[in-house]
């Protein structure tokens, strides 16, 4: 069939985009204002991007529409839709149908699907467990809201069957998110997936512009664990309460929880050389290259998943320590002038939190660590969460806010911090204030779940030409 994403360039659409072409499909999409690495991957895929949501794509004629949440019903300052095309769409009576429901009725069907949720980490566990299945020669298919490093992109089919005498249905790995599927279906994406194995990584209070509090999240997380067959896995983080209140509300399936001392799973040693505990027995060792408590939880999660079809924690333990993360997640992007400059994903005062933690226990107390962010999420643009940003950047000797697009006062929020911390309302200011402040030595992360105005490598030309 021929199929038109309109939204194309989100990193799930993308993925869509991806395995539909893979699967033989004719591929079009449209989207505004498009950047990478989702606009190079689906280029060298041959797939034709449209810029805008323009009426006159019509003329496509697909034989289905399929809607990115992106898309909404929202009119212009001059009363005009935004999105035309899907105006268009709903007066001729077209058809269309979301990305997520789209994956589900012709990817998806009749096969071992194993889904990631979680506030945090969904897509660097999704990677960490694709890597697990892929060593132990499982061939999976996969969809990540990001490029994981392993596999250079974000989606793919995997094999039509399982390899091996066991089980035939064929694996496929998927980051699953509880943001609202489309304009038109407000339940969360991963109601759609129908997951045998669930990963459920940890939970708080996200996406304000969507959910009222955290009970309403919970209730979503709930609907997940209902759609696991009584013969499937939930892999839960035990140390989190908001976890355990979702499954208080029932749950028919096999629990594994990990994370607490006295779970299924746990790790002891230090997040970057640990030893895997299965049922208080020696499991396997992870020795890796990444940092921080938070990966370390991702890890455990990966593997009581990884088990639940047929891969050993100590095969899974060997198969992570050749893993290599996921591109913008602590992605060193260069160094110049004695300076290095790496890019997080990071776009939540926890996320941010955990990734300066991480990054503080790796280079050690006298590394000067310079945070420079946006708050760009629906979320963090709501200012819901502001008060919270002093404490996310504690392990920051400055921090740099980018402040366009905020209607609350960045400056304000981040007052406790007192000199630590400035705000600027453009990128060029922005990376005067950081020139003005680098020193030899110094680390610089660069977090946003966006393009950040291309900051990181004006950053590094920046500094080559001051050195």
């Amino acid at each position: 069939m021929h199929i038109h994403i309109l939204g194309i360039c989100g990193t799930f659409m993308g993925g869509v985009a991806a395995l539909a072409r893979e699967a033989g499909h004719k591929v079009t999409g449209c989207d505004s204002g498009v950047y990478p690495p989702m606009s190079d991957q689906l280029r060298a895929l041959g797939i034709e991007l449209i810029e805008g949501f323009g009426a006159d794509q019509l003329a496509l004629q697909p034989d289905m529409y399929v809607v990115g949440n992106v898309v909404s019903r929202a009119r212009l300052d001059d009363g005009s839709p935004k999105f035309p095309l899907m105006e268009a769409i709903l007066d001729t009576g077209a058809p269309y149908t979301s990305g997520p429901q789209w994956l589900a009725e012709h990817v998806l069907q009749g096969r071992h699907v194993l889904a990631v949720a979680g506030t945090h980490g969904k897509t660097t566990t999704t990677s960490m467990l694709t890597w697990i299945l892929e060593a132990a020669g499982l061939q999976p298919g996969f969809l990540v809201g990001g490029v994981p490093l392993d596999f250079g992109v974000s989606a793919r089919l995997g094999a039509p069957t399982r390899p091996g005498d066991g089980d035939p249905r064929p694996v496929f790995v998927i980051e699953a998110d509880e943001y609202d599927t489309a304009f038109f279906d407000k339940r969360s994406k991963f109601v759609h997936y129908r997951p045998r194995t669930a990963v459920l990584n940890n939970l708080e209070f996200d996406h304000a512009d969507i959910f009222d509090d955290l009970a309403a999240i919970e209730r979503q997380f709930h609907h997940l664990v209902r759609t696991v067959p009584a013969s499937g896995r939930v892999v839960a983080n035990g140390v989190e309460e908001s976890l355990t209140r979702v499954l208080h509300q029932g749950c028919w399936s096999e629990v594994v929880r990990f994370g607490a001392a006295i779970d299924d799973m746990r790790a002891e040693g230090d997040p970057s050389n640990f030893e895997v505990f299965y049922k208080d027995a020696p499991a396997g060792k992870v020795q890796w290259s990444l940092s921080g408590v938070h990966n370390q939880m991702n890890a455990l999660a990966a593997m009581a998943a990884a088990q639940h079809v047929g891969v050993a924690p100590e095969k899974a333990a060997q198969a992570l320590s050749r893993f290599q993360n996921v591109k913008r997640r602590m992605e060193l992007r260069g160094s110049a002038a004695g300076i290095q400059v790496y890019d997080d994903f990071a776009h939540h005062p926890t996320a941010i939190r955990t990734t300066l933690d991480g990054l503080r226990q790796q280079v050690g107390a006298q590394t000067r660590i310079l945070a420079v962010f946006e708050p760009r999420s629906n979320t963090m643009k709501l200012g819901t969460m502001k008060s919270q940003l002093p404490w996310s950047l504690e392990s920051a000797d400055l921090a740099f806010c980018h402040t366009a697009g905020l209607d609350w006062d960045a400056a304000q929020a981040l007052a406790p911090m007192g000199a630590r911390a400035q705000t600027a309302g453009d990128i060029d200011s922005l990376i005067a204030q950081v020139l003005q402040a680098a020193q030899p030595g110094d680390v610089i992360v660069g977090m946003s779940n966006g393009g950040f105005g291309g900051i990181h490598d004006k950053l590094l030309k920046a500094l080559a030409a001051r050195h």
